[in-house]
């Protein structure tokens, strides 16, 4: 075994205890409040059809997988390498797989309408991050949709997340990320931001939401200021970014 291999196994064991915080037995209440968020954060980006095949890769304990339940969807499994998030996530989903997701996407190509993976590739090393986009590329189908979230190193607090947590290897911004998705093959590729939601979760959110225009507005100037332009837009701590597979 060698030495990324090991360190990794000995944190993934109990990640979601000792990292995560994760609670035994699944907390619904503190997944139906994350789930409105999602909902709004993935709008447009979800199947139409109920039936689609869905893979939340390194699902962890299976709030993706929750949010997917509660909208219906009828044909969706998880992926994760650790046995205790598996445990967990399997509380909602019993059709949650443990293995590694390079080995099991490669294994599984031209199957799903859409792969989500939410905090798993800034743990790659970076031929690991070429395999992985590879990987989820193959096992889309036509048309198919990947979506991903990551930390933002374009955002003053990057570095916080990025050194977060031991096996974060890597750290995107969303103009990284989107020309690796074009290398592997993908196209229409769209990041988006994680805050504050305007409207439908609560007034708080909507009052953070006014805020964060403004402190968006000041990131733009300092960008501006500093280097002629703008930047990406996108200055949330983690942020999301989705890719299609051509149809043709």
């Amino acid at each position: 075994m060698d030495k990324t291999s090991e360190y990794r196994n000995r944190i993934y064991q109990n990640y979601g205890t000792d990292f995560q915080d994760a609670s035994e037995p699944f907390s619904i209440k503190k997944v139906m409040n994350w789930g409105r968020s999602y909902t709004y954060y993935l709008r447009g980006w979800l199947p139409a059809d109920r039936k689609a095949a869905i893979v939340d890769v390194a699902c962890g304990g299976g709030k993706l997988l929750h949010l997917y339940k509660h909208l219906q969807y009828e044909n969706f499994i998880g992926v994760d390498i650790s046995p205790e998030q598996v445990k967990l996530a399997r509380q909602i989903a019993p059709q949650v797989v443990e293995a590694n997701v390079l080995i099991w996407l490669e294994e599984n190509p031209n199957t799903f309408d859409l792969i989500t993976g939410f905090d798993i590739v800034e743990h790659l090393e970076k031929p690991e991050v070429l395999r992985f986009l590879d990987a989820c590329y193959k096992a889309l189908k036509p048309g198919g949709r990947l979506v991903l979230q990551t930390p933002n190193a374009e955002t003053p607090w990057g570095t916080m997340h990025r050194y977060n947590d031991l096996t974060h290897e890597v750290c995107f911004n969303p103009n990284l990320i989107s020309r690796l998705l074009r290398l592997s093959g993908f196209s229409f590729v769209e990041p988006r931001e994680t805050g504050p939601v305007p409207w439908g979760h609560s007034l708080f959110s909507s009052i953070r939401f006014l805020i964060w225009q403004l402190i968006r507005l000041a990131l733009k100037v300092w960008n501006l200021a500093e280097t002629g332009s703008a930047g990406s837009g996108v200055f949330t701590r983690v942020f999301l970014v989705t890719a299609l597979k051509p149809a043709g």
